[in-house]
């Protein structure tokens, strides 16, 4: 059967694998502290819990990923360092990012990492990778819902041009 037709566990990564899963966590350090800076700068409470719960999903992706890489001998990506908590009132108002603008960059985040999830399972020829990556599309595509709901109900959600078809009484 060959050298792909074992346990997956035991087949080697592919260079695009390593690449994918590599790139994930470089990724996820980057955005985990700059959600944490936003969360200093959230006054919504429901836009805080999402941001924790986008924090705890990559969090938790990192320790599959990082386990996969140690386990075949990949190097880890840089981190950043934890980011203090601060007090909203402390923040200068024009340096401070509205809720609007953090659930905004938050759901472009959401929909990259759909994108990427999406690319590494098809790329994948391990079937644990390709499941793992579908299981983190699934959490995003469930923390994506959460926030458009969000979006919507506060009235943030800012629409494209929308495009109705002419009537034909015109």
């Amino acid at each position: 059967m060959g050298i792909l037709g074992k346990n997956p566990k035991d087949e080697p990564l592919h260079y695009g694998e390593v690449f994918s899963i590599w790139t994930n966590i470089f990724g996820n350090n980057g955005m985990i502290a700059a959600y944490q800076t936003l969360y200093n700068h959230t006054g919504d409470e429901d836009l805080a819990k999402i941001i924790e719960e986008a924090i705890e999903g990559m969090q938790e992706e990192n320790k599959q990923l990082t386990t996969l890489l140690k386990v075949n001998g990949i190097g880890l990506p840089p981190a950043p360092p934890e980011r203090a908590n601060a007090n909203l009132e402390d923040i200068p108002v024009g340096a401070k990012f509205n809720d609007p603008e953090i659930a905004a960059k938050i759901s472009a985040d959401i929909a990259a990492g759909l994108v990427a999830c999406s690319q590494a399972m098809g790329m994948a020829t391990r079937e644990d990778i390709a499941l793992m990556y579908g299981q983190f599309h699934t959490a995003k595509a469930q923390l994506g819902a959460k926030l458009l709901r969000l979006n919507k109900s506060k009235g943030w959600l800012v629409p494209p041009p929308l495009h109705f078809s002419p009537s034909e009484d015109c």
